[in-house]
C-alpha cells in the first residue's frame, strides 16, 4: 500500500491520500485529543503529541501540525500510523460505527432562519454542495452551512481550511463572490 501526500493552502496542514475510502458519507473533524477518543486512528495521530487537528474526508485524512513542528519529522510518523490502520483494516471509529459524523442539523445553526427564505437557503446549499465543497475538499477540508439571515450567510471551514492563512480570502473573495453572483439576496458571507 502506498499513501500519497499533498500540500494544502494551509502550510501547517498536509493531506494524506490512502488510495481508498476513508469516510463512506459525511466528514469528521477532531480538534482536540479528547474529541479524537471516538476514533482509534485519530487518537493515534494525536498521540504523536505534534498535532492540533485531524480531519477525515471521503478519501483523505488532513492533519494539522502544532506550531513549530516540522513536517519532515511528523510526516513519516503519520504515514506509518495510516499504513498500520489501513493495512490492518481496523475500524475508523471505536465500536466500528461512524458515530459522530459531522452532519449539521437544526441545533447546529448559528442563527434562526426565516421560513420565507427557504428558497434562498436551498439555492445557497445547492451551490455549496456542487461548487464550493468539492473545491474545499481538494484543499483538505470541508465547509459547513450554519445559517442565513438578513442577507448574511454563515459558514464554518473545517480540516486544513480551518485556521488557514488564506481562509478569510477564500470566504470573502471566493465563496462570497460566487454566492452573491448566483443568489442576489446574499449580501455577505461570515465565518461561524
Amino acid at each position: 500500500m502506498f499513501i500519497e501526500t499533498e500540500t494544502t493552502p494551509n502550510p501547517a496542514s498536509l493531506k494524506f491520500l490512502p488510495g481508498r475510502q476513508v469516510m463512506p458519507t459525511g466528514t469528521r473533524e477532531f480538534a482536540s485529543p479528547e474529541a479524537a477518543e471516538a476514533s482509534p486512528l485519530a487518537q493515534a495521530i494525536f498521540d504523536t503529541g505534534e498535532v492540533t487537528n485531524v480531519f477525515f474526508g471521503s478519501d483523505f485524512v488532513a492533519v494539522t501540525a502544532a506550531p513549530g513542528v516540522e513536517w519532515s519529522t511528523l510526516k513519516p510518523q503519520v504515514v506509518s500510523i495510516l499504513l498500520d490502520h489501513f493495512v490492518s483494516e481496523a475500524p475508523l471509529f471505536a465500536g466500528g460505527d461512524a458515530s459522530g459524523i459531522a452532519v449539521p442539523g437544526e441545533a447546529d445553526m448559528l442563527v434562526e432562519e426565516d421560513p420565507a427564505d427557504a428558497d434562498v437557503v436551498a439555492q445557497i446549499n445547492e451551490l455549496l454542495e456542487t461548487r464550493v465543497r468539492p473545491a474545499v475538499a481538494g484543499d483538505g477540508g470541508d465547509i459547513q452551512y450554519r445559517g442565513f439571515r438578513d442577507g448574511v450567510v454563515y459558514l464554518q471551514l473545517q480540516g486544513a481550511c480551518s485556521g488557514c492563512p488564506s481562509s478569510t480570502a477564500t470566504l470573502k473573495h471566493g465563496i462570497e463572490g460566487l454566492l452573491k453572483h448566483y443568489v442576489p439576496e446574499v449580501t455577505e458571507v461570515r465565518a461561524a
